[in-house]
C-alpha cells in the first residue's frame, strides 16, 4: 500500500455511550488508544428517541476535557425545540463546536417523531439558534436510506440537509467503493461541495455485521457474503480477511479523493488501529 503521507486527510472515530461501569472504563482505555492518532474529533452516538441524551452528553463532556474535539448526535425523534434549545446552551457553555444533526430512528412502540420530522428541519433550527457556533455534520447514503422511496428521493433529502445550513456529511458504512464515488459525482453534478467523508465499519464477526447491516440498509455484496460465510465460526480468519478488504477499501477512497475517514469504532480499538497500521505502510 502507498504511504499515509500521500494522504493527509484527517481521520475521527464514532463512540456509543456506555451503559455500565464496566463499559466505562473500557471506553476510558478505547479512548485513550484512539487519541494517539490525533483525530479530527470523536462523535457520540444518541440513542433511539433520545433514551442515551445524559449519558452521549457526560460522554462528549468528557472527551472534550480530554483535549480533542468531541461532535454529539442530535436526534429529530422525541425531540422538541425546547429540549434541543437546552442541550445546545450546555455544549456551548462547555466549548463543543462540533454537531452530528440526523433524524434518528423511532423506537419501537414510538408513534411520534417529534416537532422535528426530518433532519434538514433540525438543522435549519440549530442554524437559527445559533448562526455559525457549530460545525453540523449531517448523514449520507450512498446506497440510499433504506425508508427512502427511491434513491433520487433520497438524494432530494441529502440536498435539503445541504441547503438548510450542512456543513459537512458522514456516510453510512458500505463495502461498494463505486457507490461513494457516484454519490460524489451526484453531488458535484448538483452544486454540493461540502466534504462528504466515507463512514467505514470494521469486519470482525459476520453475525453483528449481517445484522447491522440488515437494520441499516447497508449491503454487503455478494461476494463479500459468501466468502464471510464460508469461513464459518473461525473468528480470526474472518477478522483477518476482514481487516485485508476495509484496508484496501479505505486505501482506495483516499486515493480517490476522500476528504477523511469516519470510522465506527463499536467501542474498540484494535480493528480500527490495524486498518491505520495498514494504510501507513
Amino acid at each position: 500500500m502507498q504511504s499515509q503521507k500521500n494522504h493527509p486527510q484527517p481521520f475521527s472515530f464514532e463512540f456509543y455511550p456506555p451503559k455500565t461501569e464496566e463499559g466505562a472504563a473500557n471506553l476510558q482505555l478505547v479512548h485513550t488508544k484512539l487519541a494517539e492518532q490525533n483525530p479530527e474529533f470523536f462523535s457520540v452516538t444518541f440513542g433511539a428517541g433520545g433514551s442515551t441524551r445524559d449519558k452521549t452528553f457526560d460522554t462528549v463532556v468528557d472527551i472534550q476535557q480530554k483535549g480533542i474535539a468531541a461532535a454529539p448526535h442530535l436526534s429529530c425523534v422525541a425531540s422538541t425545540k425546547e429540549n434541543i434549545r437546552s442541550i445546545l446552551k450546555s455544549y456551548q457553555e462547555h466549548g463543543i463546536s462540533k454537531i452530528v444533526a440526523l433524524r434518528g430512528d423511532l423506537p419501537s412502540g414510538m408513534m411520534s417523531a417529534g416537532e422535528f420530522r426530518y433532519a434538514n428541519e433540525l438543522v435549519a433550527f440549530i442554524r437559527q439558534e445559533t448562526g455559525d457556533d457549530f460545525e453540523i455534520h449531517v448523514a449520507a447514503y450512498p446506497e440510499a436510506h433504506p425508508q427512502a422511496s427511491s434513491a433520487a428521493e433520497d438524494f432530494k433529502n441529502f440536498k435539503r440537509k445541504v441547503e438548510a445550513g450542512a456543513d459537512a456529511a458522514i456516510t453510512q458504512y458500505f463495502y461498494n467503493a463505486e457507490a461513494y464515488f457516484y454519490f460524489l459525482d451526484l453531488c458535484e453534478k448538483n452544486g454540493i461541495t461540502i466534504p462528504i467523508v466515507p463512514g467505514i465499519m470494521p469486519i470482525t464477526q459476520y453475525a453483528q455485521l449481517f445484522r447491522f447491516s440488515e437494520m441499516c440498509g447497508a449491503d454487503i455484496p455478494r461476494w463479500l457474503r459468501k466468502r464471510l460465510e464460508g469461513f464459518g465460526d473461525d473468528r480470526t480468519s474472518i477478522q483477518a480477511f476482514g481487516l485485508d478488504v476495509v484496508s484496501d477499501l479505505c486505501q482506495r477512497l483516499l486515493d480517490g479523493g476522500a476528504p477523511g475517514l469516519h470510522f465506527y469504532t463499536m467501542n474498540q480499538s484494535a480493528p480500527t488501529l490495524a486498518i491505520l497500521g495498514n494504510l501507513r505502510q
